[in-house]
């Protein structure tokens, strides 16, 4: 039977006090978070015994006191609870000394010290299940004998808690992960927040010691014994025996670096946790700017004496969370869920080669066995992979590529090969998870270095929660998130995004929008550009391609401020359309703005801000639509825009900018183009269109060609006569090319400058370089009217072998004409079936009617012709005549199509390619 002794509290305060001034002064003077914390357990534990053996003058129960948590791995931070389990041997014993427990714990706290007791018999301990038995279980894992019985302490330990561990590891594991998984979506799934909780946020404490409990489960699961340890009391897993265990046990090797790592990290972090506890008195984990601030001062975890720079200091911070966080997820992601069902299982668990690589992937999980050694070029493809499919890396293989990488570093594929790859990765649905492990292995920055400089880069202000790399990572998620969008608002945008035709690039923008920001020159924009151009000129991009990317990065601000004014008034919708030139352009900038805005902080993006920029899109991409044939190019009223064309042509058309007379013929070429003209090209092209001009003297048809990635372009310069755009249209269609663009301008002296834009379903050109030639001579004779282009149109209309035509029969064409939205003429649009010789047709239709084309805007969407014509007569609208002879002869085209497709649809053989027979 218990009986009551006197305590000293008196002095048990004092020697409290003591130890925490001891355990103080050892981190300020040192600044080891590690020693300062295993000092405090060390006091701790001497007054704890104090209190116990005088409580228990005479013979002691059979109590065993066991510390838990952070105090059982001896790892007491200044302002940490005292976890503490009273282990009876029976309920007798338990009952018998009730008051003695609670005696004990009330003079926990009475000397000072935040007590967090536990008391369980031995038969309580035998079932680790049901949620409240799960977590007591895993403060088990991090237990260790204070003092008490030590004889029921073995038996628990060595029988009771070996045999509930070994029955409920699985099920402790994967509520493990379950809980880390909702912990990590509160805080967005990121370790990258400018303000973070180093103990609950991604890569903190609490991943620290999850990424030990779940490798002791495995120890114990594979072993069926505890690891190894000094000594008898108490048990602590060593990070390094159990990586070694866990990746000989899978894989048969181990990484040597990475337990090293994590101790550096977790030391970092505990001197930070120290740092906190002591600053603010109080378990408050939670770096705000002003701690980091005197953390960095005081080069806080740093080995470096002084003070260091906050933003250099909280990159140190990032890459040692970044370092555990990887960890974490590569046990997490091998961890069992909750519940799965086993069709399910067996079906994700088939092993295959991931294609071209020697890659193994099971249960969408990415292996490289030991021993085998792999390239840089199989490297990209398996991130191809992960991008696409949402995959992981298996323990050890991301280890095994970061060793490589320096290999691989020499022998990094550059050029179209490795834009090739990087697009594959920037355009899977799962983009930003593979760039993040691309980041975190080091092989972003290899193939990117310009990225290097945003790298846990901290923008010190009251808007940004993310870093500069993770909020590029969450710019690229927002944009992929649109083909499943959530919200209403969010399904809006999404329409856009099918409609973007080089959404690599738009991607590519995403990813290297910010980068500027390392210079902090104030202007990231240009900055950012200027890192841009070294990116290109490696990928070996063509002059457009550059310019699509400059335009977004250069203008990837204007729209939100355009926001910050009345984005129902003309003069600013008009202001904001000069940052957006064409509707491709808008529509991207208005896919970058809301990705951009909502990765700043999950509540930048508000529905009524969304609402704002959707209505600014709509109003803009009307303007564009009304002002297209509106807003001329008049020199005499624009000097300014007039020397700033003359001075970048000069150079790029290869004439002196002081030959006054080529000037001249310059300034009578522009005099009157569109405005969207001169927005849409690039100088180098005002100029080769100039050069073409120049040649009108000589050869009336002035004709350009050239091969493109996406797409084939061809640019016609001549004297406007009837029936020009359809002959044109016509000619690229007989020779078996399908217009998917195509631009109709003309200036003040009747210059006619038309550009088709068109893929080639044969290759014939791009398997031909020496077609190139032949082609455009075909395209100079059925222009002069020397070849009969509807004879070519017929041959050409004959199906390919085994193609279905009863697909697009099902489109029921439709037009109509509007005489509101533009001030000089009338809009046609056609929406129909796409098919050949539709754009021919429609143009002659016009040209019968004596009506003139002033702008044209042929798009396909798939099999889905959508053409918009902007019309006059005699430089007027058309009055009602004309849109019913228009009618008339719209109808009659799309039916004789429609019958020509009707009457040629059971045709089987298959024809040459129209061109082919008169080579």
């Amino acid at each position: 039977m218990w009986k009551a002794a006197s305590l000293p509290l008196a002095q048990l305060r004092a020697k409290t006090v003591l130890a925490e001034q001891a355990a103080r002064e050892t981190f300020l003077r040192t600044g080891d978070g590690t020693a300062s914390i295993q000092r405090r357990t060390v006091e701790v534990d001497a007054l704890l015994r104090e209190i116990w053996s005088t409580l228990q003058p005479g013979q002691e129960p059979a109590i065993a006191v066991f510390a838990l948590g952070g105090y059982g791995r001896r790892e007491l931070f200044p302002a940490s609870d005292i976890d503490v389990l009273f282990l009876c041997a029976s309920e007798a014993v338990e009952r018998d000394a009730h008051e003695l427990i609670r005696t004990a714990t009330q003079a926990i706290w009475d000397i000072g010290l935040r007590a967090s007791p536990a008391t369980r018999t031995l038969k309580e301990c035998e079932r680790l299940d049901g949620e409240t038995n799960l977590e007591f279980g895993i403060s088990l894992l991090d237990r260790r004998l204070l003092f008490g019985d030590a004889g029921l302490a073995a038996r628990f330990e060595n029988e009771l808690l070996m045999t509930a561990l070994l029955r409920e590891a699985a099920g402790m594991e994967a509520y493990l992960a379950e809980a880390a998984r909702m912990r990590h979506a509160k805080f967005g799934d990121t370790i990258f927040h400018l303000e973070p909780n180093i103990k609950e946020c991604p890569g903190g404490m609490r991943d620290y010691q999850l990424i030990r409990w779940l490798q002791l489960l495995r120890h114990l699961a594979a072993q069926r014994a505890w690891p190894d340890r000094p000594g008898a009391e108490g048990f602590t897993l060593s990070l390094s025996a159990a990586a070694g265990n866990a990746e000989s046990s899978s894989t048969g090797s181990s990484a040597s670096s990475e337990p090293n790592d994590l101790e550096s990290a977790f030391e970092f972090l505990a001197a930070t946790r120290c740092f906190l506890h002591i600053r603010n008195g109080r378990d408050d984990n939670i770096l705000d700017w002003v701690a980091q601030d005197e953390a960095a001062a005081g080069s806080v975890g740093l080995e470096t004496l002084g003070s260091a720079d906050p933003a250099y200091w909280m990159r140190t911070y990032y890459r040692h969370a970044r370092t555990i966080s990887r960890r974490a997820t590569l046990l997490l992601d091998a961890a069992p869920p909750i519940a799965r069902k086993p069709l399910l299982k067996v079906l994700r668990r088939r092993r295959s080669l991931v294609g071209g690589t020697n890659f193994w992937v099971e249960d969408n999980r990415i292996t490289l066995e030991p021993g085998t050694s792999t390239d840089a070029e199989s490297l990209l493809r398996v991130f191809a992979h992960i991008a696409q499919y949402g995959s992981s890396f298996r323990e050890g293989t991301e280890s095994r590529i970061s060793e490589s990488l320096s290999a691989l570093a020499v022998h990094l594929p550059e050029g179209p090969y490795l834009w090739n790859c990087l697009r594959d990765v920037l355009l899977g649905p799962h983009a930003a998870h593979a760039l993040r492990i691309m980041h975190a292995l080091g092989l972003l920055e290899l193939l990117l270095p310009e990225f290097h400089g945003i790298d846990s880069l901290v923008v010190r202000d009251a808007y940004h929660r993310y870093t500069v790399d993770e909020h590029t990572f969450l710019v690229i998620e927002n944009v992929h998130a649109l083909r499943t969008p959530r919200h209403e608002w969010e399904k809006r945008f999404s329409t856009l995004l099918p409609e973007i035709e080089r959404r690599d690039l738009l991607m590519l923008a995403l990813l290297l929008h910010d980068t500027g920001k390392a210079r902090r020159t104030g202007d990231h924009a240009r900055e950012s550009i200027e890192l841009a151009e070294r990116v290109f000129t490696r990928l070996e991009f063509d002059l457009e391609e550059r310019d699509i990317v400059r335009r977004l990065i250069r203008n990837h601000l204007e729209m939100s401020h355009a926001l910050r004014r009345d984005i129902f008034d003309p003069e600013s919708i008009r202001a904001f359309s000069e940052h957006a030139p064409g509707q491709q352009q808008l529509k991207m900038l208005t896919l970058l703005t809301f990705a951009d805005i909502k990765a700043v902080h999950p509540d930048a993006l508000t529905p009524w801000k969304a609402e704002n920029i959707w209505q600014l899109y709509i109003a803009t991409a009307n303007y564009l639509d009304r002002s297209v044939d509106e807003i001329r190019y008049h020199v005499d009223a624009d000097p300014v825009v007039l020397a700033r064309i003359l001075s970048r042509v000069a150079v790029h058309g290869g004439f002196a900018a002081q030959d006054n007379i080529q000037n001249e013929q310059l300034r009578s070429f522009l005099e009157g183009m569109p405005q969207r003209y001169l927005q849409t090209r690039l100088p180098d092209q005002i100029g080769e269109h100039f050069k073409l001009s120049l040649g009108l003297a000589s050869e009336p048809i002035q004709l350009a060609f050239r091969l493109h990635r996406q797409f084939n372009e061809v640019t016609l310069i001549t004297r406007d006569r009837p029936m020009l755009f359809a002959d044109m249209a016509g000619a690229l269609s007989a020779w078996g090319m399908n217009i998917v663009k195509a631009d109709a301008f003309s200036n003040s002296a009747g210059i006619i400058l038309d550009s088709f834009q068109f893929t080639d379903p044969f290759r014939t050109l791009e398997l031909n370089p020496g077609e190139h030639e032949r082609f455009l001579k075909s395209l100079r004779s059925a222009l002069r009217g020397e070849i009969a282009i509807e004879g070519m149109l017929r041959s050409r209309q004959r199906p390919r072998h085994g193609m279905a035509t009863a697909a697009r029969t099902r489109i029921v064409p439709r037009f109509h004409f509007d005489n509101q939205s533009s001030s000089h003429s009338t809009l046609l649009q056609v929406v129909a079936p796409d098919s050949p010789g539709l754009l021919r047709a429609l143009s002659a239709a016009i040209a019968i009617c004596h009506c003139n084309i002033e702008v044209a805007l042929i798009d396909t969407e798939g099999e889905l012709a959508i053409d918009v014509f902007y019309l006059t007569t005699a430089g007027r609208k058309l009055q009602v005549p004309e849109e019913a002879c228009m009618t008339q002869r719209i109808e009659e085209a799309l039916s004789t199509i429609a019958s020509d497709q009707s009457e040629t649809a059971s045709i089987a053989s298959p024809p040459a390619p129209a061109g082919t027979a008169q080579a």
